[in-house]
């Protein structure tokens, strides 16, 4: 598919980029991508929630009253379940929210998200960005050019650029990634695309030479 490169004030510069239908143009896979994004989800969590069993809780171990003969429910100690303060039965322990997923799978959920993205236009090419300097109000006149203000937007950029992720960084609802970085979550959760235009000729390079 080919796609208008803009230029920083929202003007088409006359040029195009080629962005692959092997990417691009694929029929969605929502399963796919429901699992990598779970996985992605599942690896943000720390996992150490931990509360204490009867053996752990502090208290005295000492049967409250004999078994037998009391006319009453017979008790342990006090760090019995039953009791305030005692421990916790089938409480949660700490382990790892993190699910594996084959590479095939990751790269299929990731092209199914870029897929989505192409069938509803909002994936934008933008000329390579030049800042001398960060700032957040040259970064912000270019969402503006770009009718993108407010709206939920994930830049994607080929290399770090310190001034271009420094102007960002401080702008609601606007997020910056490496082309190297790219995950499905960051795509499916932003309301659009934005590849600079050596980001999105390293797609049609990359699937040049496979």
């Amino acid at each position: 598919m080919q796609v208008e490169v803009l230029n920083t004030q929202g003007q088409k510069t006359g040029r195009t980029v080629e962005l692959p239908e092997e990417i691009f143009g694929i029929e969605p896979n929502d399963h796919v991508i429901y699992l990598a994004v779970k996985q992605y989800q599942g690896a943000q969590r720390q996992g150490n929630h931990k509360v204490k069993t009867r053996a752990e809780v502090k208290g005295s171990s000492k049967k409250l009253h004999k078994q037998k003969g009391t006319g009453g429910a017979r008790k342990g100690n006090l760090r019995n379940p039953l009791y305030k303060g005692g421990g916790t039965i089938f409480g949660p322990k700490p382990h790892s929210y993190d699910i594996k997923l084959n590479r095939k799978v990751k790269d299929l959920a990731k092209m199914s998200a870029l897929a989505y993205k192409a069938k509803e236009n909002a994936i934008v090419v933008l000329e390579d960005v030049q800042m001398e300097a960060p700032k957040t109000k040259t970064f912000t006149g270019i969402l503006n050019s770009l009718n993108l203000s407010g709206k939920k937007t994930l830049f994607v950029i080929p290399e770090y650029n310190d001034n271009l992720y420094l102007s960002l960084r401080n702008v609601p609802k606007v997020n910056g990634t490496l082309l190297s970085d790219l995950n499905t979550y960051d795509i499916i959760n932003a309301n659009v695309l934005v590849l600079t235009e050596s980001a999105a000729k390293i797609f049609s390079a990359n699937e040049a030479e496979a």
